[in-house]
């Protein structure tokens, strides 16, 4: 079965609209699989136009993440969650984090069984919000319409080959082991083989059971949890905050073996035994690395896996043992490699030399990379781990690595630096040119080639800092005039940027302005609008913007994706679409669409006392002597009384 709905295009058939001014971006489409075993799959497709985007689930605060919502009914459940096709990701300043979204189409899907043998109707709305590079739509609910009977859930066709299935699960492997948070393993690794087994052989043997370990591990584990309590139950442990507090101890205890403060060796009642204790000591080693290897870096592997997990949630096992096997597969080969090697390198001496530099090195890497377990704790805890702490011991430890480098540090076991060769210097370079990159995060700047390790908010930011400190020159009127007339409501939710004052409810700015006879600047905005923020920090920040924002007009916020509930007596029911408005943004976006047409944010409108045009509004422009003439175009018509 297949459905389109769309709210828009309905509200412009019946009120006949002009296309140009109210958007409508996204489409959707459902559309569902038959699974057998009184199981169905529900597919949600969304068609994005070009250039716009839609955002992910997988969003923690803003902007607002696609929400899902199904109606209760005893005839189905739900079987996991609502899985999504892989997003981008981008780093959007404005938000100062990774953001997930979605170009052309996105295609969600959720599990349901019958409970019944009778048709069941399932029901619900998906919520969303899109942005194209100038402008947000507010978001918007679509409802959705499943009719499912049992007799119709004959086995689909399988769509792929187990072949296809295997291949893909291998370079979803190779892909995991590319990302950030597998990058710490691989130093730990080379270092716990490096000194693991004196016997070549051993060596080996150790390394083909490390490898080995994270297969069985990835395999039988991760489909026996999924099985037991879903496809999340790895994820949410990683994501735990004791035990991110565990995985920094480990890393910061490598660390100081690193430079030396102690060696990981056996008890000395264990050396003392026979070679087959010593060996079986070797493999068990092996196989708690590896087990940290897989907690370690399974809070990034997740999204690769996550969707062969579901499979072996849905109660399908062999399949899920297949792609697991390849994923693991895959993604153990280049560990295994790297046990391989630092055993050829055992017979190196421990102490002294190049190889304690290595050590040492990667001890202060270790220790820099571990610092990201301590967000998660920072969160719960309030360690006061804030992004410039962060960058401020990334930059200490990476200057003091480059010091080791040149030879002005030393450690216990280091020999003398005589000279420094080219692939020193080459890494003495890059690891200053690392710390001086570092350095403007402290000030504000995004990193973006770091971000990922970053904790998302900063509490400094010298431009923003600047800004304000310009207020001071705009803060009194020319004509020492008030700027309004008493306390907005809404202020504990909103501010206005820059000191700037206004209100954020329009009866009552508009009450204000007509008492201080000025103007009226109505500002549709969204807490998720990106270039809302944009505007505000390039153009809005202006002293001849502020001046004028500041003495000659009475700012009107009105944010659109509020989701404060309203009281009854202010609700409003829509002239558009019938349905009542009873929350904050979702009544100043049907204002907006009611009475200027349009439904994307920024949308800048000046207004006189009668609620009419003094100009042509204002979109997404960061020209500033622009906008200084449209501000500057309201001004005169109010004073001559003219309008639009």
């Amino acid at each position: 079965m297949k459905r389109s709905l769309s709210l828009f295009c309905l509200i412009l058939f019946v009120t006949g609209i002009g296309f140009t001014q109210i958007l409508d971006p996204v489409k959707w489409s459902f559309s569902q699989n038959n699974l057998g075993n009184n199981e169905a799959e529900l597919i949600f497709t969304a068609s994005i136009e070009k250039g716009w985007h839609l955002y992910s689930q997988d969003i923690q605060e803003s902007p607002p993440a696609t929400f899902f919502s199904f109606e209760e009914n005893d005839g189905y459940e739900l079987t996991g969650k609502v899985t999504e096709s892989e997003p981008e990701e981008e780093y959007d300043p404005s938000f100062e984090m990774t953001v997930k979204y979605f170009s052309n189409e996105a295609v969600f899907k959720q599990k349901i069984k019958l409970l019944t043998n009778s048709p069941v109707t399932i029901s619900g709305y998906v919520n969303f919000m899109c942005c194209d590079n100038t402008k947000c739509l507010p978001p918007n609910d679509v409802e959705f319409e499943f009719t499912v009977e049992a007799s119709s859930l004959t086995p689909a066709t399988e769509s792929s080959s187990l072949w296809v299935f295997f291949v893909i699960a291998i370079l979803a492997g190779f892909a995991g082991a590319l990302t950030p948070c597998v990058y710490p393993m691989i130093p730990m690794t080379v270092t716990f083989f490096m000194n693991s087994s004196k016997n070549k052989v051993m060596a080996k043997i150790n390394a083909m059971f490390y490898g080995f370990s994270i297969i069985v591990i990835y395999t039988l584990i991760g489909v026996l949890v999924t099985v037991l309590f879903g496809s999340d139950a790895i994820k949410d442990v990683s994501a735990h905050w004791i035990t991110n507090i565990i995985f920094f101890l480990v890393f910061a205890l490598f660390a100081a073996s690193f430079f030396g403060l102690f060696e990981f060796v056996l008890p000395s009642s264990l050396t003392n035994k026979s070679d087959k204790q010593v060996d079986r000591g070797g493999l068990i080693g092996s196989f708690f690395m590896a087990l940290t290897l897989v907690l370690v870096s399974f809070s990034c592997t997740a999204p690769f896996v996550g969707g062969i997990l579901v499979e072996a949630a849905s109660g399908s096992i062999f399949k899920p043992a297949v792609g697991m096997f390849g994923f693991s597969l895959a993604f153990a080969l280049p560990f295994t490699f790297l046990a391989f090697f630092p055993s050829l390198l055992g017979k190196m001496p421990k102490s002294g030399g190049w190889l304690n530099s290595v050590k040492v090195v990667l001890g202060f890497i270790i220790l820099a990379l571990g610092m990201k377990f301590l967000l998660v704790p920072d969160q719960v805890l309030g360690l006061g781990i804030t992004r410039e702490v962060f960058i401020a011991v990334w930059i200490v430890l990476f200057t003091l690595m480059g010091f080791y480098l040149l030879g002005k540090i030393k450690f216990s076991h280091d020999s003398d630096v005589p000279y420094i060769g080219v692939p020193r210097l080459l890494l003495i370079i890059i690891t200053f040119t690392f710390v001086v990159y570092l350095i403007p995060g402290m000030f504000g700047a995004p990193l973006n080639a770091v971000s990922g390790f970053l904790p998302s908010e900063s509490s400094f930011d010298l431009k923003e800092i600047i800004r304000e400190s310009n207020k001071n020159i705009v803060t009194v009127s020319s004509d020492n005039s008030l700027t309004i007339c008493e306390e907005p409501k809404y202020a504990d939710i909103f501010k206005l940027p820059h000191g700037l004052q206004g209100y954020f409810d329009y009866e009552q700015g508009l009450e204000c302005a007509k008492n201080l006879n000025k103007p009226i600047l109505l500002d549709f905005k969204g807490h998720a609008c990106v270039n809302c923020k944009v505007m505000e920090k390039t153009v809005w920040s202006d002293p001849e913007v502020l001046k004028r924002l500041r003495n000659n007009y009475t700012i009107i916020a009105l944010y659109v994706d509020e989701k404060t509930k309203l009281p009854e007596a202010e609700w409003v029911t829509s002239a558009i679409d019938g349905k009542v408005k009873k929350t904050i943004g979702k009544k100043n976006a049907d204002f907006q669409i009611t009475k200027f047409n349009v439904n994307a944010q920024p949308y800048y409108v000046l207004i006189d006392h009668d609620g009419k045009k003094l100009t042509e509004p204002m979109a997404f422009n960061r020209n500033v002597n622009e906008f200084v003439e449209f501000l500057d175009k309201g001004i005169e018509n109010f004073k001559n009384g003219e309008h639009l």
